[in-house]
């Protein structure tokens, strides 16, 4: 049995990094080993969340011992956290990295953590080069990368990016697994009455909260064309804008698709996920630079094609001409696909290569890639 501490984003927080702890945790819990998560008191001051509310109004976790303990920016308190866990003597202390701006408190804690001799410390990457950039970042990376004895990262892209700040550890490539945690798909005549929508229309899906890189002005703009006019498509858009909302309101209003695109500017509930994800025909990444997306893996929980921008570590994810579409950046090229899929009926031939995709992105395989980095770990520190 392995003893594991666990620190990053978990219950109460939201969103998909929170639930990828939770999951992930029970999943170790699963296989006999001992884990707890140390989550934050403080994750972002106020003044840089970009959304309503950090927390989560749902259960937490049965089974998981969740510990509200770490600030982000007081150093006295990375402080002591770090003792802490060095007084407990974890073999793993796991990170979770997604933002320079938390490189000092992991960094910090780690580096103390790792004085007692025994503990490693394996960082999980979802970016090691931030989508929106900012002064400091490659310094805030250093501080953290340096810190740690092993990394899991989830597309061959940040693999790439880490060696640039880290070259000497070791390092493994295993994709996000599947977000398995939001219950089981519906009917769409369920999820339709649900939503208050009309059965008798066709949805595609944008869903998760909303920034510049995800590319929603590209989705919009390819939404306009005559292609896909008068066909009773509609665009749902998903989640909460983490932005102004007034240019994308505005492209809807140019465009004359008031009618056509049904925004719920909100961040949605764990019990709300399957309803969206259940009447989409089709799950749309239309990113201008990205690593990975949790949302490729809830759409592989259910069952869901896909039309991914030919960014980052998408491609890998999503084959093309199997579960759904690669395309570039572009709205002509979102737009063929659209039409493409609905033309020519692919969902029934993407719906089974999806299904069969998805035996790949299983948590065992997360944990064992943890285990393994740590393993390694051990060999080249001698212990």
């Amino acid at each position: 049995m392995t003893k594991i501490i666990s620190l990053g984003p978990a219950h109460p927080y939201r969103g998909g990094l929170a639930s990828f702890s939770d999951r992930l945790a029970l999943q170790f819990i699963a296989e006999g080993h001992e884990i707890e998560i140390i989550t934050f008191t403080l994750q972002y001051p106020g003044l840089l969340f970009p959304g309503k509310s950090q927390y989560t109004d749902g259960p937490a976790p049965a089974g998981v011992k969740i510990t509200r303990r770490l600030n982000s920016i007081n150093p006295f308190n990375w402080i002591s956290v770090g003792l802490e866990i060095k007084s407990k003597k974890p073999d793993i202390l796991l990170l979770r990295y997604w933002l320079p701006f938390m490189g000092p408190s992991l960094g910090t804690v780690a580096r103390i953590a790792r004085w007692n001799r025994h503990t490693r410390v394996i960082c999980i990457f979802d970016n090691v080069v931030p989508h929106e950039k900012r002064p400091g970042d490659k310094i805030l990376t250093h501080y953290l990368t340096g810190s740690i004895d092993g990394a899991v990262v989830m597309s061959q892209t940040v693999l790439v990016d880490l060696r640039t700040f880290n070259s000497r550890i070791p390092a493994r490539l295993s994709p996000h697994p599947l977000f398995d945690n939001y219950g089981d798909a519906v009917s769409k005549k369920e999820a339709s009455a649900a939503l208050n929508l009309d059965p008798g229309n066709s949805y595609i899906l944008f869903f998760g909260f909303i920034r510049a890189y995800k590319g929603l002005d590209l989705l919009i703009e390819a939404f306009s064309s005559e292609k896909l006019r008068n066909r009773g498509i509609k665009l749902i858009i998903a989640g909460e804008f983490y932005e102004d909302d007034k240019p994308y309101r505005d492209l809807i209003q140019k465009f004359n698709l008031g009618n056509d695109v049904l925004i719920y500017d909100k961040f949605i509930r764990d019990e709300e996920v399957s309803l969206f994800f259940s009447i989409a025909d089709l799950v749309v990444q239309p990113y201008k630079s990205a690593t990975q997306s949790g949302v490729t893996q809830i759409a592989f929980h259910f069952n869901k094609p896909m039309i991914v921008t030919d960014v980052g570590g998408l491609r890998e994810i999503v084959p093309d001409g199997r579960c759904g579409y690669v395309v570039n950046p572009d709205p002509d090229a979102i737009t063929e696909a659209i039409a493409d899929y609905y033309d020519n009926a692919r969902e029934k031939s993407f719906t089974e290569g999806v299904i069969r995709e998805k035996e790949k992105f299983s948590w065992k395989r997360m944990t064992s890639s943890i285990l393994e980095i740590w393993k390694e770990s051990g060999k080249l520190s001698g212990n």
